[in-house]
Parts: structure tokens; C-alpha cells; sequence
């Protein structure tokens, strides 16, 4: 069986909010067993251009985790990071919706980063872009809380 391809995260621009959910992903990931702890994960941004760096206040927010993202860099979401990937986790329904709209053939592998948070909360993690490091510092909080829930669906995708 090949290894599953990488896991995207989504957002608008590519310099807020799916460089720190990449990294936090990617971070959780490494604390468990294989296959996942072996899996890649990315970000793209569906109005992203090529080589912006991340915002300040998501490094900041990031290193506060003990996470260094500083290096990360924009991309745009292209048909071959969606071809290669082996799931697309959004930050909104809209991020979602734009990926239904202007990929052909649609991917079925589209989730929003907290679907898989119990019922009630809320599934969706606002931009933090141009607010205040505590605007940051709570988008990455709504993406930690939802890591457990994303980790049990992975389980059932990968191991």
C-alpha cells in the first residue's frame, strides 16, 4: 500500500491561519504512532500568492506553543497540491465552497479543521489577519482544542 499523501491546510491567503494549523497538525502528529506520525502536512491558500511570509502574529502565537513556523511561506491551492493530497482541511465553509467551485473533479476529501468537534461548537476559525496578537492567540486555541477530535478522525482514515 503506497503512504497516503499529505494533508493540506486551507485558508484564504496562506500567511494566517493554515500556516499555524499546518504546524500545530503537524506537531500532534508527531506524537503518535505510525502510519500518522509519518504524515506530512501542508498549507496553501485559495487567494494566496507565491512566497508572502506568515504574519508576525502567527509566529508569535506558534512560538508561544513552541512551534516555529517563521520559515513558512505563501502558495496558491493548485490542482496538484489537491490531486497529491490525501485530505484538504479548511478553515470555513467558504474556503470549502471555493474549493467545490473551481476544482474539477470536485475532491471528496474536503473537511473544515473542527468538523469533527462534538455538536454545538463552532466549526468554523475566524481570520485573525490585522487583529491583534490575542485575535491570534485565539485562532490558534480554537485549532489546538479541535487537534484530539482530528486526530481520532485521521485514526480511522490512516491506521
Amino acid at each position: 500500500m503506497p503512504a497516503p499523501g499529505p494533508i493540506l491546510t486551507i485558508c484564504t491567503a496562506n500567511i494566517c491561519r493554515s500556516p499555524m494549523a499546518a504546524g500545530l497538525l503537524q506537531h500532534a502528529l508527531l506524537g503518535q504512532s505510525e502510519p500518522l506520525k509519518s504524515l506530512k502536512v501542508f498549507s496553501a491558500g485559495v487567494a494566496a500568492r507565491t512566497g508572502e511570509r506568515v504574519s508576525e502574529n502567527s509566529v508569535i502565537a506558534l512560538k508561544k506553543a513552541g512551534i516555529d513556523i517563521s520559515q513558512s511561506r505563501s502558495r496558491p491551492l493548485t490542482p496538484e497540491l489537491i490531486t497529491s493530497a490525501s485530505l484538504i482541511l479548511c478553515m470555513t465553509e467558504s474556503h470549502r465552497a471555493m474549493i467545490q467551485l473551481n476544482f474539477d473533479p470536485v475532491p471528496r476529501h474536503v473537511y473544515l479543521f473542527r468538523e469533527f468537534m462534538p455538536r454545538g461548537a463552532d466549526k468554523e476559525i475566524g481570520d485573525p489577519y490585522g487583529g491583534p496578537l490575542k485575535v491570534y492567540e485565539a485562532a490558534r486555541d480554537e485549532m489546538v482544542e479541535a487537534i484530539p477530535s482530528l486526530l481520532e478522525f485521521l485514526k480511522t482514515r490512516f491506521v
